[in-house]
Order: structure tokens, then sequence, then C-alpha cells
């Protein structure tokens, strides 16, 4: 039967992989790659870095063109339309991720940023691969360094209250629920600056963007103070860049 590793590779910084992240990087044939057409050459640079440091035994590179997803449909996580949409182009990666591991031989490999449990869908689409039921194989997920992880790092902190949890949750969701007292929240998938919706004067967010990248930026403070000098330093970078990644922490009473 043959063989897929799903490996988490961190948030950018090589230095991330894991031990066990570089022995499975040495037992692939071929790295398959689904790639968002937009995906920003530094982005790639890094990927090929890794490639090049760890894997040294011969391979090759498929790409795999990302099929589109409608983006207009409303919705939370939970609405219908939103989740029919997300199936659908789930459904057309897994046709796709299967017609490349079907022509291909050998031992597959996928790599990830940050870990394949979090906000990331590769798992769900290799599910569905295995679902459709035409070809067979194993495989084993390498987990990762995640920008959350990064974030904490860069600014020193530890994420969580003593004996409290710690919430996940993505900036449309955060303006739709706000915080929840007595936790901390850390925000993912945040376009929108979705921090500057919350209300209070005893908000302290920690944020940063690129973590993990030689160009990290962090910024800290109570939320009141600095957000739009965090609104500003995100547009910058942005425009300078042509992207961003970015990730924060907020909690109330700091």
């Amino acid at each position: 039967m043959r063989k897929l590793y799903v490996i988490g590779i961190g948030a950018g910084d090589p230095d991330q992989l894991t031990l066990q992240a570089v022995k499975a990087l040495q037992q692939v044939d071929t790295f398959f790659v689904i790639g968002k057409g937009a995906e920003k050459q530094e982005l790639v640079d890094v990927r090929a870095a890794i490639l090049a440091a760890h894997a040294g035994q011969p391979h090759q590179v498929l790409e795999i063109a990302d099929p589109p997803r409608d983006r207009t449909v409303p919705g939370t996580g939970a609405d219908a339309a939103y989740q029919s949409v997300v199936e659908d182009w789930h459904e057309r990666r897994a046709a796709l991720l299967e017609q490349a591991f079907a022509e291909t031989e050998g031992v597959g490999g996928i790599l990830v940023w940050g870990d394949p449990a979090l906000y990331d869908s590769t798992l769900r689409v290799v599910e569905r691969v295995l679902e459709r039921e035409r070809i067979t194989f194993e495989y084993r997920v390498i987990p990762g360094i995640t920008s959350v992880q990064a974030l904490a790092a860069a600014h020193r902190m530890v994420l969580h209250e003593i004996g409290e949890p710690l919430h996940i949750t993505t900036g449309r969701k955060l303006r739709e629920e706000g915080l929840t007292a007595g936790q901390s929240t850390v925000v993912m998938l945040d376009g929108d600056c979705s921090f500057t919706e919350v209300p209070g004067d005893d908000v302290y967010i920690w944020w940063g963007a690129y973590v993990g990248m030689p160009d990290e930026v962090i910024v800290e403070g109570p939320l009141r103070v600095v957000e739009q000098r965090i609104v500003r330093r995100r547009a910058a970078l942005r425009e300078r860049k042509g992207w961003i990644m970015d990730v924060y922490r907020l909690s109330r009473g700091h």
C-alpha cells in the first residue's frame, strides 16, 4: 500500500521543522503542492529552501492549481450555504489530489504551513480522497509549529491565564461573538482588523505579523492605545510586501 505524509512545516522559519518532519521529508518521492496562484514568491522560496536543506534524496515537486472558491457567500461557519460552498471546494480539491496521486509512484508528501490540525483543510481533503475509494493509501500526519505558538514565543508569553481556557477563533467570529469573559482569545484569519470592533477599555492585545519569519513584526499594549498603530502598520506592511499574515491574542483585565 502506498504512503502519504502530511507534514507541518511551521510558520515560516525553516528552523522550526521538527526532527520528525525532517525524517519524513527524506522519505518522500513526490511533494504535492496545492498552489493558490496568488501565493507569494517569498513563501515559495521558504518552501524551496526547506526542501533543499532537508530533502536530499531524488524527488519531484508537483504543483496542483487550487480550484476557485466562491467567496461571495456570506454567513458563519454554521451557515448552510457557507458549508456547502466549502464542501464543494474540498471535493474539487480532492479530485485533483486523487488524480495527481494516481499518476505518480512512491511515497507522497504534502507540506502544510503551521500544523495540519489548525485552520487548514488538507486532512479533510485527504479523507475525501480515501472516501472516493478509487485509490488506497495510508497516511501519517507530522505536527508542526503554528503561528499561535510562534506568536507566544515572540512575545515571551503564556497564552492563557492560570487555570483558565484559551479560545482560538477567526476574525469573523470575533466580530459576531466578541470576547468571552474569563478566557484569552487568539484570533487567526482576520483580514479586517476585527480587534477594532471589540468594546471596552480593559482589553490588552499581543499582535504579530510574519511571525517566525526574518521580517517578523510584533506590537503589544492596551488595545485602545495601540489599535490604530497596528492598523496603520499592518496596512503599510501589506502595501510594501503585497501580502500579510498576522495573528493576535486578546485578553481582558490584563
